[in-house]
């Protein structure tokens, strides 16, 4: 009896580099291991979308689709190229009106890719429906998918196999054109029973040709098991992925699956040499990038509170950013309580970050003191229906806090055209209005606008040989001066922003004590409303000038936390009497942005 070949995808190029690097890695860099994977035997390659579009504009100072176009001539015309889409929000972090999402398929077509895997991380099968059809009707593959994962103990409801096979008769029924289904667990914690049950039911209810693919993340150690539990069950395709990025919070390595597969009905049907010549191509490559220790773990706490893999190491590089990673595991745990009363959407993006900014929220103001708007826009319907309804205290909380009622309706039915809007914003600076240009600026916003204007900051994280510069120390018979007594003296410290009065008194005792509200004037200090930063971020956009006059909610400043972008609003009317932050600056929570007077 012949065994069953496995087809797989190969995730190193881009699930790979975001679940290890952020998503930050150069084109330059990766390029020359692409071919070597192709010479491999390796035809189906992931290649772009999801974090590794718009992180090209945010980080590398590169156009993803200059990305897209040289890797297409790298790999031939042959070998299938496979992007990754957010529904309703494709591979933006917001959510795209019909203009957009209709844009989004034409530009991945025309920039050489093959299929777009398309999932919605609230399971709301509306949200597949227009994105999915915009998919086919360009020409490419769509490869549906229904979103996994594990409930934190005690958790029902929802993410069981039964729930799966529910939002697949859904997609079924709605006439959603696809050419494949995948399940997808971005958390790899999924249980393999579960995934066994899913695929065994899923196979019953499909046509016999109906591809069923699996994807998964070894984030707790589950990934082999989990393929297996896939493959057994009716799986006809898994994502795999190369040293040195494959395990930890990647996919379960190539060469590791060839050997779980052996004794077995299946095999993926390739040359072990081969891969490895591939593998060292791509360690190559990698050798200056700089590996963080979390993404090469085990962590099996994730099974508790689920934290994609392809999310973890760009929190943790935002938390590096801001010097708050001391604060992670906190986080981390606080992610079950946030799921918990959340709805159960899945942890993946975008809402895998609405879980993580309303932990770090939970941890640092208090638990539930401060809704984070993109939270609380999802418990309240803003992004779709949440598998089940939120907790109705959150609910109310977050209604309270974000004066917004509950919203029923379908997401894309208030969204204006996207467009019109790019086009006026290349039109006020002198940018070509062009397919791409538009849709850089729909989805990437101000820093698609910095990119196109030649101001793209770049931040790849690289590790050097140069050792650090040693501090000169002083000379043991260097004479020091021995001091003049003084009186009582009194100075203006800052810390953190936060400005202190702080009294030293001739024996040495220090007083200090907060000092109150106020900006610095040619005039003096002046008393005023500090406007504070809800969360550590960086500053993407000053709104205001010192001077300007603001009305009660008008937005003041766009921070980036965890992935998203958010604006801070005006907490009362009133004139901007200082801002004490400068665009690029990183900023911790609490610390002062404005003083309005």
């Amino acid at each position: 009896m012949s065994k069953k070949v496995i087809q797989f995808m190969d995730t190193s190029f881009r699930d790979g580099f975001q679940s290890v690097f952020g998503a930050r890695v150069l084109t330059d860099d990766f390029l020359p291991a692409v071919k070597p994977s192709v010479e491999a035997g390796i035809t189906n390659i992931e290649a772009g979308g999801g974090a590794r579009f718009q992180s090209l504009f945010f980080y590398c100072g590169e156009s993803a689709f200059d990305m897209m176009d040289r890797f297409r001539a790298e790999v031939g015309p042959v070998v299938a190229l496979q992007t990754l889409a957010r529904g309703i929000n494709v591979v933006a972090l917001s959510q795209c009106p019909r203009d957009i999402i209709d844009l989004h398929a034409k530009m991945f077509k025309k920039h050489g890719m093959t299929t777009i895997r398309n999932f919605d991380a609230l399971n709301d099968i509306r949200n597949l429906e227009y994105s999915g059809e915009r998919i086919a009707y360009h020409g490419l593959n769509h490869q549906v998918v229904v979103s996994m994962m594990d409930l934190p103990p005690g958790c029902t409801g929802a993410h069981t196999a039964e729930f799966y096979i529910d939002r697949l008769q859904q997609i079924l029924d709605a006439d959603i054109p696809f050419h494949s289904i995948c399940f997808k667990d971005a958390s790899g914690t999924s249980n393999p029973r579960k995934v066994f049950d899913t695929f065994k039911a899923a196979r019953k209810i499909v046509s016999d040709d109906t591809i069923l693919w699996f994807h998964t993340h070894d984030t707790a150690g589950l990934a082999i098991s989990q393929n297996l539990a896939a493959v057994e069950g009716g799986a006809d395709g898994i994502d795999l992925a190369k040293s040195p990025v494959s395990g930890g919070t990647c996919q379960a390595d190539i060469l590791s699956m060839i050997h779980a597969l052996k004794g077995t009905d299946y095999t993926l049907d390739l040359d072990y040499e081969k891969i490895l010549v591939a593998s060292e191509a791509f360690e190559r490559a990698m050798k200056d990038y700089f590996f963080p220790p979390e993404a090469k773990m085990i962590s099996p706490t994730v099974t508790l509170s689920p934290m994609p893999g392809g999310a973890l190491t760009a929190n943790t590089m935002m938390m590096r950013d801001t010097g708050t990673l001391h604060l992670y595991p906190d986080v981390i745990k606080e992610m079950s309580e946030v799921v918990r009363r959340g709805g159960f959407g899945t942890s993946v993006t975008p809402v895998s970050q609405f879980y993580f900014q309303q932990a770090y929220l939970n941890v640092t103001q208090g638990r539930w003191k401060k809704i984070n708007p993109n939270y609380g826009n999802m418990v309240l319907g803003y992004f779709g229906r949440t598998p089940v309804p939120a907790d109705p205290e959150i609910i109310k909380i977050a209604s309270e806090q974000l004066e917004k009622p509950v919203f029923t309706e379908n997401p894309l039915d208030i969204l204006e055209p996207g467009i019109p809007k790019a086009t006026k914003i290349l039109e006020e600076n002198n940018l070509p209005v062009n397919d791409e240009n538009l849709f850089i600026i729909a989805s990437c916003e101000q820093k698609g606008l910095d990119f196109l204007l030649g101001h793209a900051v770049t931040n790849i994280r690289k590790i050097t040989d140069e050792p650090p510069a040693e501090k000169k120390k002083p000379s043991a018979s260097a004479a020091v001066p021995t001091p003049a007594a003084m009186g009582p003296r009194d100075y203006t410290i800052t810390v953190n922003n936060r400005p202190y009065n702080v009294t030293v008194s001739e024996a040495g005792g220090i007083k200090a004590a907060p000092a109150a509200a106020a900006a610095a004037t040619e005039s003096g200090p002046v008393e005023g409303t500090e406007v504070e930063a809800p969360t550590p971020g960086n500053v993407v956009k000053i709104l205001v000038e010192t001077g300007s006059e603001v009305v009660t909610d008008q937005p003041l400043v766009i921070l980036e936390a965890m992935k998203m972008e958010s604006e801070i609003k005006s907490p009362c009317g009133g004139k901007i009497l200082a801002v004490h932050i400068s665009a690029g600056d990183t900023v911790q929570s609490s610390d002062p942005l404005f003083t309005i007077g």
